[in-house]
C-alpha cells in the first residue's frame, strides 16, 4: 500500500512538471505572436510595409491583378473559349 503511495505520488508530480513547463511554452509562443503583431501594426502605421522580393505595396497590388489575369486566360483555355 505505501509503495502505491509514493508511486501514485511520483506519477502526479510528474504530470504536473509537464503541464507546467507545456503552460510556460504556451505563454513564450503566445508572446511571440503578440510581438509579431505589435511590428506589424507598427509597420502599418510607419513607412508602407514591404511584400516579397522588395516591392511595395502598389507593386505588389499590380502583381495580383497581373495574376487575377493570368488565372482568367488559364480558365478561359481550361473551359475551351477562345481569347
Amino acid at each position: 500500500m505505501n509503495d502505491q503511495i509514493i508511486i501514485a505520488a511520483t506519477i502526479v508530480t510528474g504530470l504536473g512538471l509537464v503541464a507546467l513547463i507545456a503552460l510556460r511554452g504556451w505563454l513564450g509562443w503566445l508572446a511571440l505572436k503578440e510581438r509579431e503583431l505589435d511590428r506589424m501594426t507598427a509597420n502599418l502605421r510607419g513607412n508602407p510595409r514591404e511584400i516579397e522580393g522588395g516591392a511595395i505595396a502598389g507593386a505588389a497590388r499590380i502583381e495580383i491583378a497581373d495574376l487575377k489575369e493570368r488565372i482568367k486566360k488559364l480558365e478561359a483555355i481550361a473551359s475551351g473559349v477562345d481569347l
